[in-house]
């Protein structure tokens, strides 16, 4: 079976390189927000071309802390896209704010300038744009609009680690970008494990005061934070597997390349490309079909996995159903949503696999 992702097909080097640095951290005796998360920040924070990075739980915990960390919460509204994995519009929730939901473009899945600026009220505060399969798109126009909104940028990079458009990486082009390090991501940890980047000095300043309870110093509170911490365990595995980040990313996009030239069936459709080759890290690769179950049946008749990212839209979920949308509605999520399919698109996956996968696609026949 070729998988969505195959962790135990990883190179030995990283293996035992991982290892290494699991018994660096236990031998250290330090184990919470030491020398390796120190190292972390500064590795990152240089590979995102920013002046900070911190540190911090997970992905939602990044979102949620920036938006405090810029006093967003209760009366307030922060657009974002339906199209999500939930944390994002949980995080929003968890800070107190009021999400507002926009729809998509129809040929990538991001976030619609239209529909975007049909959301706008005057208790707008920032948008939260999902970078989503790893795509980073239009960053010199969504820039302008904010500024021109007087709202905050706000990027969610859950997805989009290492993916450059105008010669910066994601994260670079808003007050801050929010990373996640769960372990399918394209740099994952062996756990739960986030970071904020930023070039915002008092931002970053108040991020980790937040991530630690709210402490300026050691037993001194100034306001209330969270426990958002990432273990020096998390950041020494993520040390290691940010030496191969170029590498896997690279591999990522010679197989989405390989996808585009060679897929071509009359009932499946492809994401537009991105404009530029570098503005897409591919955490996954989408296809969209209105066949979607009986295609996803054959792939796994022929050995390959696939997945739906998303399969219900965030107005759909029980505990959002009164959630504020763009008045025109949502209908491009929606569709989106019972079309969209995932295969396989990691590093680990060889030639012959890329091939097994697109012959299996052209084999499949609609009844």
């Amino acid at each position: 079976m070729i998988l969505m992702n195959d962790f135990k097909a990883e190179p030995i080097e990283l293996r035992d390189a991982m290892i290494s640095a699991a018994k660096r951290v236990i031998d250290s005796g330090w184990f919470v927000l030491g020398n390796e998360v120190i190292s972390f920040e500064k590795k990152w924070a240089e590979l995102c071309g920013v002046n900070y990075a911190i540190g911090v739980g997970n992905g939602m915990d990044a979102i949620e802390i920036v938006l405090r960390s810029l006093n967003i919460g209760p009366g307030d509204e922060v657009i974002t896209t339906p199209m999500t994995a939930f944390a994002t519009v949980l995080a929003i929730v968890r800070a107190g704010a009021t999400p507002v939901l926009a729809d998509i473009e129809d040929e990538t899945a991001l976030l619609s300038k239209e529909s975007m600026l049909r959301c706008i009220s005057p208790r707008t505060k920032a948008v939260v744009l999902v970078h989503l399969y790893g795509q980073i798109r239009d960053m010199l126009d969504w820039q302008k609009i904010c500024e021109d909104q007087k709202i905050y940028l706000i990027e969610d990079c859950a997805q989009s680690h290492l993916a450059i458009i105008d010669g910066k990486v994601a994260g670079n082009f808003g007050i801050a970008g929010c990373y996640s390090f769960y372990p399918t991501k394209n740099l994952g940890a062996i756990g739960d494990a986030g970071a904020i980047v930023s070039d915002n000095a008092s931002l970053a300043d108040r991020a980790l005061k937040l991530r630690n309870y709210g402490q300026s110093v050691r037993y001194h509170h100034p306001e209330l934070g969270m426990n958002s911490r990432l273990d020096e365990i998390q950041a020494a595995m993520l040390c290691e597997r940010l030496k191969w980040l170029e590498l896997f990313t690279e591999r990522r996009r010679q197989i989405a390349g390989e996808y585009q030239a060679k897929i071509n069936h009359s009932y499946i459709s492809l994401m537009a490309k991105p404009k530029e080759r570098s503005a897409h890290s591919y955490h996954l690769f989408v296809i969209k079909t209105k066949k979607r179950d009986a295609l996803q049946k054959h792939l796994e008749g022929c050995k390959v996995q696939s997945l739906i990212h998303y399969p219900v839209p965030v107005h759909y979920q029980d505990a959002c159903n009164g959630m504020k949308r763009d008045p025109k509605g949502l209908s491009l999520s929606e569709s989106h949503a019972k079309q969209c399919l995932s295969i396989p698109c990691h590093p680990q996956m060889t030639d012959d696999d890329i091939e097994q996968v697109i012959d299996a696609i052209h084999t499949f026949k609609v009844k």
